[in-house]
């Protein structure tokens, strides 16, 4: 094979491997801008100016449907592949890979068929590509798209848009800086009003992207010719203009071979008296000789970016392999690997979460700071130790008997009364931390990339640590509890035993007996030592709770968060184990995808390097 050979053959492999990928045309733009990146030929004509004809003189094979109007009615990708000499011919298409037809008629029959499915049985058309291969000797290495034939005037059952709709979509390939413009002309008119020449001057107004070809060159009046088109002086291109002579109608209904129809193209033209010393380069085989040679130059010039695209592309497949993770194994040891791997990824991020690796952790801190101090101070104490209350609570723990020296019951029922308005703060913040808590362990499921393959392993995850968390908050809300009422069960003597003693106005200490114990400013003198103790005990239960909140739930959820759900996976069988994995089909169909083009891109990129480059 030659480096030629190998040059357009690998191209032709890269493309029809992203054809089988559905990346042509596609929504993936790295996959799509690889195709574009990839020199193809787009036959460009008006309607019924031999566009068919010439490709199938090229190919060799009668394959495409014929009629009168608009016939090609979806774009035609055409993959010509050049196998060893005496092997069969056959065609495939993308759409049915694993059926291969060698009667060409039945090909005809599949475009036809094709084209139905999606435009139905009217002229519509459709920008939907037909991706067909052909295995044969008697071709060359090409991808030839085929595309509707350009029109002035919408026929009847056509929308009066068909004319710029067929325009527009011709466009989206011949604007291509890689497409290289096959632009058909009939030589029996004139070629001032070609269809193709004017939309390939617009496109491409340099001229290095298009070959002309003139058709119909044995259909001409007598006595005229199209010298001045091909010897280049009615319309000049950088490349050389190409004359095609095409079976006659009479041949195509009486089913004349096309390697019969080449042999009289050939003849024709060696024969002519006006075109003979043109015979050489004239004609379909000689046509697809020169683009041949020609994308043979323009990938040698495209192979630097190609390889270069193709590197990026490797690189972003294995980036994103990486992100989708590895594919699971079948057997219970490797599920219950990948589970236990799964969820010390989870772990791992709450706990960066909880130490400041992450935000959110510091919520938490914002709930002692904050949230706890400002509850303490919104208790209701000045309602509880007014004068009025004071002289209740006092008296009713008095009875009938007065008290002599201090109302020592009443001081126990005042402050037993206001410590227990500490229960609400200490309980609202083990709530407020468990809220945040279980916020965390959202947030880090849903920022655990490897955990977004499984939705059913990220819910077991999250109900196994909000039970978990449940419990902390329990445990949590006893040991809060349990601080109030330690206060309340034995009050500090000392503080009382430093207040100062009651004095008369003169500056003396009263005898016990002078003193007025049902006096206001006696019952304001044991609301003020009252709320002075419990200040004091909100000051120690500021600083305990959150210490009792950190080791009860903090400090078990770093620690234990997952304890009891590895114990119960550890239980699983293989079935259940593989419940857990049941990952997300568009995942793992994406996965495949990257898989199937990060090899083919591999490939690609060892073919490139394996190619000897004649210099």
């Amino acid at each position: 094979m030659t480096t030629m050979e190998s040059l357009i053959g690998l191209v032709n492999r890269i493309q029809r491997a992203c054809t089988a990928l559905g990346d042509y045309g596609g929504d993936d733009n790295s996959f799509s801008s690889l195709w574009d990146a990839l020199p193809s030929v787009a036959v460009v004509g008006g309607q019924s100016s031999g566009k068919s004809s010439v490709l199938e003189s090229v190919v060799g094979r009668d394959f495409l449907p014929r009629g009168s109007g608009i016939v090609t009615r979806r774009p035609l990708v055409l993959q010509l592949h050049k196998t060893n000499d005496g092997q069969e011919e056959y065609a495939e298409f993308a759409h049915l890979p694993r059926r291969r037809f060698s009667d060409f008629s039945l090909v005809r029959k599949e475009i036809q068929d094709e084209t139905d499915r999606l435009t139905g049985k009217t002229k519509q058309i459709s920008p939907v590509p037909i991706h067909l291969s052909i295995y044969s000797p008697n071709v060359v290495n090409l991808t030839l798209i085929d595309l509707p034939g350009l029109t002035k005037v919408a026929v009847e059952g056509q929308p009066e848009s068909i004319v710029q709709e067929i325009e527009n979509m011709v466009r989206t390939y011949v604007d291509k800086p890689n497409c290289i413009i096959l632009a058909i002309s009939p030589a029996n008119q004139d070629i001032a009003t070609s269809d193709a020449i004017k939309l390939a001057r617009e496109v491409d107004p340099s001229g290095d992207r298009t070959f002309g070809v003139l058709t119909k060159l044995d259909l001409m009046d007598k006595g005229t010719n199209a010298l001045d088109v091909l010897e280049g002086r009615a319309y000049r291109l950088q490349h050389p203009w190409v004359g095609i002579v095409n079976r006659s109608q009479a041949d195509i209904n009486k089913n004349v071979d096309m390697i019969v129809a080449r042999r009289k193209e050939r003849e024709y033209f060696a024969t002519s008296p006006e075109y003979g010393h043109l015979s050489s380069k004239m004609g379909s085989e000689y046509l697809a000789k020169l683009l041949s040679k020609h994308l043979e130059s323009v990938i040698r010039a495209r192979i630097p970016s190609i390889t270069s695209l193709i590197n990026k592309s490797i690189d972003e497949l294995q980036s994103e392999l990486d992100h989708l993770g590895r594919p699971i194994g079948v057997d219970a040891g490797a599920q219950l690997y990948t589970i236990l791997e799964l969820c010390r990824a989870f772990f791992k991020i709450f706990k960066e979460h909880l130490d400041g690796g992450r935000p959110g952790g510091d919520r938490i801190y914002g709930v002692f700071d904050n949230q706890l101090p400002a509850a303490l101070r919104k208790l209701p104490f000045d309602r509880h130790l007014s004068i009025q209350n004071v002289r209740k609570v006092v008296s009713e723990a008095d009875g009938y008997q007065p008290h002599l020296i201090a109302p020592e019951q009443g001081y126990r029922r005042l402050i037993e009364g206001a410590l227990n308005y500490f229960r609400g703060p200490a309980e609202a913040s083990v709530d407020a931390v468990h809220f945040v808590l279980k916020e965390l362990v959202r947030k880090s499921i849903g920022e655990c990339q490897e955990l977004k393959r499984f939705p059913s392993l990220q819910t077991a995850i999250a109900a196994a640590s909000n039970q978990a968390l449940e419990k902390f908050r329990e445990e949590s809300k006893k040991t809060v509890v349990r601080l109030v009422d330690m206060e309340a069960a034995y009050l500090t003597a000392d503080f009382f035993r430093k207040l100062p003693q009651e004095v008369e106005k003169g500056g003396k200490a009263a005898a016990t007996t002078t003193v007025d114990n049902y006096s206001e400013g006696h019952f304001r003198r044991i609301g003020s030592n009252v709320s002075s103790y419990v200040n004091m005990v909100s000051d120690t239960l500021r600083n305990t709770i959150p210490k009792a909140v950190v080791h009860c739930q903090v400090k078990e959820a770093k620690q234990s968060l997952l304890n009891h759900f590895y114990t119960r996976i550890g239980g699983k069988e293989g079935k259940a184990l593989a419940e857990l994995l049941d990952e997300d089909p568009a995942l793992m169909e994406r996965r495949q995808q990257c898989a199937k083009r990060l090899e083919l891109y591999k490939k690609a990129r060892d073919e490139i390097d394996s190619v000897s480059w004649a210099r």
